[in-house]
């Protein structure tokens, strides 16, 4: 069995959902047609869309909730900054998993690589910037044209009503859903605690995301990055691009930072989904005696990590909960190093910033507890080390990745939707809690019927769900899991059809 076939083992057959229950339930306001309610326009919210109409064409009555002017770029895809390139090649970044190379032709056909020729690697990879995925995302969606209709409002509360949802609106016209999707984006980063006295100083960016996050640093401000993941990269490319040649300290835990994508592309290497293992320490195991073989092979660790994400669905249901959880205690960082990889773009920059001693990146602790209008005053405390030593900087930038597990206490919407028991974090803080269908899971352990989440908060359930590629296969499985449990859509074809 493939990773693949394994993450659809809960998509249900055109069968399915033909109770009573659903027989009964009211129709909505708008008429024969069911209607959807997708909050969030992002790109997990786009897809959604996309895929429904696609493999229900015009059985729906599809809307999307999303304050933003366009649909499909959210807060990964909406940033203008060159600098920030897809983390994956255009060939790999689809709106359907299994068309490989979609993406990459719409940029051909456009014209794009003339138009940034810093985005060909070796003449044979594109990776443009995440602008140019936005555009994609957005153009596809426009195509459907009066199928997906683009509400430009922030969802304020999802309350059930009448056997579906009335979903409050920012804009004070309330909507009537038969099922509701939960694409919200991500959560800003967590301002540890320990140097949370200087969150209100000017030059501590808490949130990096937001436009123009950085502008208020100098070209030779001293910057200190709490982080050293992709969102580092990102804002040393970024620093880089604006001009900066100050000193910039980024400090983690463990001081690992993304690796970039081989020279050379291989097939994924081994199998990790027959006869899972069940234990951390038995995964760690198997994957370092995949790599010894792939090196007796002539190859890398690459594939072997590729083919942990294709079949991570397999592996994250073999574990037990508490294994789970070891597993994000202890090999999360590593994961997230090498499977979350950077733009050669980027890596460029972070290599050459290395080289000329401009870029430091260290396994430290931070602590503050005070800040002035000047020098910003820290201690750091190398790994393994028990010593503080004092430092100073002009700016300092959270970049810990987007907070997950303050979910309900930092999103207005999931708090009400959780306050009223629809919803609840899932054991591991993650996310929400939801089923094998995507579906929410309640207070009080029942499943919230019509109610799914999509994009990367259902992850505590389904386990890799970060990267594009995995959103797009988690989001088409939703899509036919809605277009199938509704009676006036199970006349469907076996399988999903051109828009």
């Amino acid at each position: 069995m493939t990773g693949s076939d394994a993450f659809r083992l809960w998509t249900p057959g055109p069968s399915f959902g033909l109770d009573a229950g659903m027989i009964q339930r009211d129709p909505s306001s708008a008429g024969e047609r069911p209607r959807v309610v997708i909050i969030g326009g992002g790109f997990s919210g786009a897809v959604l869309a996309w895929h429904l109409h696609r493999t229900a064409p015009h059985r729906h009555d599809i809307i999307i909730a999303e304050p933003r002017d366009e649909v499909g770029r959210g807060l990964a895809y909406d940033s203008s900054d060159p600098a920030h390139r897809i983390n994956v090649p255009a060939q790999k970044m689809n709106l359907d998993f299994d068309e490989e190379g979609h993406f990459e032709q719409w940029l051909i056909a456009s014209g794009y690589p003339a138009r940034d020729p810093a985005a060909a690697i070796a003449d044979v990879h594109l990776f443009p910037t995440r602008a140019a995925f936005g555009d994609y995302v957005n153009a596809h969606v426009r195509e459907l044209g009066r199928a997906i209709t683009h509400r430009k409002t922030r969802a304020r509360a999802v309350v059930p009503h009448r056997g579906g949802y009335r979903v409050v609106c920012g804009d004070g016209e309330d909507i009537h859903a038969d099922t509701v999707v939960l694409a919200v984006c991500h959560t800003p980063p967590q301002v540890p605690s320990s140097i949370a006295a200087l969150r209100h100083h000017p030059r501590f960016v808490a949130n990096p995301w937001q436009p123009d996050a950085l502008r208020n640093i100098a070209p030779d401000d001293r910057v200190l990055i709490v982080g050293t993941g992709l969102t580092m990269a990102d804002i040393v490319a970024s620093l880089d691009r604006q001009g900066h040649r100050g000193s910039i300290t980024a400090i983690s835990r463990r001081g690992l930072r993304s690796q970039t994508h081989a020279a050379q592309f291989n097939e994924p290497f081994g199998n990790f989904a027959s006869e899972p293992s069940h234990t951390t320490l038995a995964l760690l195991r198997r994957i370092r005696r995949a790599i010894a073989e792939a090196a007796r092979e002539g190859l890398s660790w690459y594939p072997v990590l590729d083919q942990l994400r294709l079949q991570g669905f397999d592996i994250w249901r073999a574990l037990p909960l508490r294994e789970r959880a070891r597993l994000i205690h202890h090999l999360r960082p590593f994961w997230d190093t090498y499977r979350f990889r950077i733009a050669p773009q980027v890596d460029d920059v972070i290599v050459r910033r290395i080289a000329e001693g401009t870029l430091t990146i260290q396994a430290a602790s931070v602590r503050a507890d005070k800040s002035n209008d000047h020098d910003i005053a820290v201690d750091l405390r190398a790994r393994r080390s028990r010593t503080w030593e004092p430092a100073s900087f002009d700016a300092i930038v959270i970049a810990t990745g987007p907070a997950h597990g303050t979910v309900f206490e930092s999103n207005p919407l999931l708090g009400q939707i959780g306050s009223d028991g629809l919803a609840r974090p899932d054991p591991l803080g993650l996310g929400i809690d939801v089923d094998l269908q995507g579906r929410a899971i309640g207070r009080d352990g029942q499943i919230a019927e019509n109610l799914y989440v999509a994009g990367p908060l259902a992850r505590g359930t389904f386990g890799e769900l970060m990267g594009a590629p995995d959103l797009a296969r988690y989001a088409r499985n939703i899509a036919e899991s809605i277009a199938h449990a509704d009676i006036r859509a199970a006349q469907l074809p076996p399988h999903p059809v051109q828009a």
